[in-house]
């Protein structure tokens, strides 16, 4: 205690100048007083401190929570919309079903039947053969054009000419 004898003399009465021990409360800063705090004061104005900024922020976090729930009832509201507008989709495709199911049924054995000829390996030989018989044969059929059109003259020229025989007959 020698050390702070000399300024033992200008503090308050009662106050200690040792290092503090458990037994010693901190002063509240809170209330600058400077005195001493009461154990447990600065924890209760801390609490009320928090709770009044957390008061303070309470319009502005219901304002966010009302605006999410508008938008969350948007999308509910869109959300059975669109699920109405899927299920007439589903019923229109369910009965454009049922109406071309049979047809298309009826098909079945005509394409089964198409696909055992495409799969014959003489269908693949059908191409090679149409050119083969093309051009085998238009020079026939131009061959006989050509005679149909000679033929063709040569009769006109005997019909435009009269028949001396008939030409006999007629006088007589």
């Amino acid at each position: 205690m020698g050390v702070h004898a000399g300024t033992h003399a200008h503090r308050a009465p009662g106050l200690r100048c040792d290092p503090r021990s458990r037994t010693v409360a901190d002063v509240d800063a809170f209330r600058g007083l400077g005195m001493p705090s009461i154990p447990g004061l600065g924890d209760v104005l801390t609490l009320l401190q928090k709770q009044s900024e957390t008061l303070a922020q309470l319009p502005r976090t219901l304002a966010d929570l009302n605006r999410t729930i508008q938008e969350l009832t948007e999308a509910t509201t869109k959300a059975r919309e669109t699920i109405g507008s899927a299920q007439r989709i589903t019923e229109h495709l369910e009965g454009l079903i049922e109406e071309l199911q049979q047809p298309v049924r009826g098909l079945k054995p005509g394409l089964e039947r198409i696909g055992r000829v495409l799969d014959d390996p003489a269908v693949d030989t059908v191409p090679d053969t149409l050119r083969r018989i093309h051009d085998d044969l238009m020079p026939l059929i131009a061959g006989l054009r050509q005679a149909q059109a000679r033929v063709g003259s040569v009769t006109g020229v005997l019909r435009r000419r009269p028949r001396s025989a008939d030409a006999h007959d007629r006088e007589h």
